[in-house]
């Protein structure tokens, strides 16, 4: 659900892993400000709860979460009081873990945060592939870490998430409201995760279809051998597939409904690339991660080819393991929504659909709490292809709807 990616002007994008300024806000030096930390005492306590910690310094710190995610925490010079933590994108499997190296405006997300006078931190997660409550528990641990760690604790914290750290940061916000103040969801699967995954099979299985052993294996069982040479191999083999049949490409795009930049084969070959992607790198783990297989096509019926009769009959079906669709069920928003979440999303994403924004804001309204959600919609072809004012128009907006801190001052750090 999103590779480690680039915005426009992001070098690595920021969906694969911003704002003008804003009030400077800071805590009491001494009170703790905002919501109540794990560390402090409990709400039976007659005295006020002691913020615990060492003022921080200017610069970064790395360590690792009690679950062995690892983590960094940066300050910038002239701290506003306020924490921003970054969930990333995907990251395939068999990876080691790592911090992202995600970018903005040419300079590192750290330093680009730090220059707007905010606390950054942002964690490997305990581990690569699917990932979605462990996610969730790791942005945890690392807000209660900066809490920990340092003093004063954070007057606001807000969730960035990109991409599959899109799906990450709401899940985040919806459940843990008492340590979250809001979060910006860009181009994430945040309406239908399940959904997300099927998305990528049923590309998978319409283009095996038309291009019957271009690929070898199926859409839900992808052999090691294409894993280890997508790139080198059988990336290649779906662009010249392309190349010599471009109305079956056409035939493709039109079934399987996907945006694509320009109608020549060249943009459908991009998209289609990038799409499968997602399908040979991803299955295996997806199918671990959840015990089983969550696709299912056994009724689905497919439209918008020249003959739909024979792509029906002609099509592989696959029945998802319930083992499999239990498990899913902890990756699923659920839109209740006690803080303000905004959203941004190119209308012409070919990985993560823009209909996730519309499937999210049907279950926010369902749970009556539409107030509290802003979606941000962006005219253009590509998965999180933002420009730099886009999204420090998007999070400003957040900042808005969040509010002030509860104090008010600037904390001048020394550098380390």
């Amino acid at each position: 659900m999103g590779r480690r990616s680039q915005v426009n002007e992001v070098p690595d994008p920021l969906w694969r892993r911003g704002s003008g300024a804003f009030l400077a806000l800071v805590c009491g030096a001494l009170l703790a400000c905002g919501r109540d930390s794990d560390d402090l005492a409990g709400p039976e306590s007659p005295n006020p709860p002691v913020d615990q910690g060492i003022t921080p310094a200017a610069g970064c710190a790395d360590g690792v979460l009690e679950h062995g995610a690892l983590y960094q925490i940066c300050f910038p010079v002239t701290w506003n009081g306020d924490l921003v933590l970054y969930a990333h994108g995907h990251v395939p499997a068999d990876r080691e873990l790592a911090l992202p190296k995600d970018q903005a405006g040419g300079r590192s997300l750290a330093a680009t945060v730090n220059d707007l006078g905010y606390a950054y931190a942002t964690t490997s997660y305990r581990r690569n592939g699917l990932v979605g409550p462990e996610g969730v528990e790791d942005m945890v641990e690392l807000e209660a870490t900066v809490r920990r760690l340092y003093r004063p604790d954070p007057g606001r914290s807000v969730l960035v998430g990109v991409s599959e750290g899109g799906m990450v940061a709401a899940l985040a916000a919806e459940r843990y409201p008492d340590r979250f103040d809001g979060s910006l969801l860009a181009c994430g699967p945040v309406g239908d995760p399940r959904g997300q995954l099927e998305y990528f099979v049923d590309f998978r299985i319409v283009f095996d279809y038309l291009f019957p052993g271009v690929i070898p294996g199926s859409a839900v069982d992808i052999p090691p051998d294409v894993v280890a040479r997508w790139e080198e191999e059988y990336a290649p083999a779906v662009v010249l597939a392309l190349a010599m049949s471009p109305e079956a490409g056409r035939e493709l795009v039109r079934i399987t409904g996907v945006p694509t930049e320009r109608d020549d084969i060249a943009a459908v070959a991009a998209t289609a690339v990038g799409i499968l992607w997602y399908n040979v790198i991803g299955t295996a783990n997806a199918h671990r991660r959840l015990g089983g297989q969550p696709f299912d096509n056994s009724d689905r019926v497919y439209t918008g080819s020249s003959n739909d009769a024979a792509v029906n009959a002609g099509v592989a079906r696959f029945k998802a393991d319930p083992a499999a669709l239990a498990a899913m069920s902890e990756f699923e928003t659920t839109g209740i929504l006690k803080v303000p979440v905004v959203t941004l999303h190119t209308t012409g994403d070919p990985i993560v659909p823009f209909a996730q924004q519309s499937q999210y804001a049907k279950k926010v309204s369902l749970a009556g709490n539409v107030a509290r959600l802003t979606q941000i919609p962006v005219e253009r072809y590509g998965h999180c292809s933002f420009e730099a004012r886009e999204l420090v128009g998007a999070f400003s907006t957040l900042m808005e709807k969040v509010g002030p801190a509860l104090a008010v001052g600037g904390l001048s750090l020394d550098s380390d």
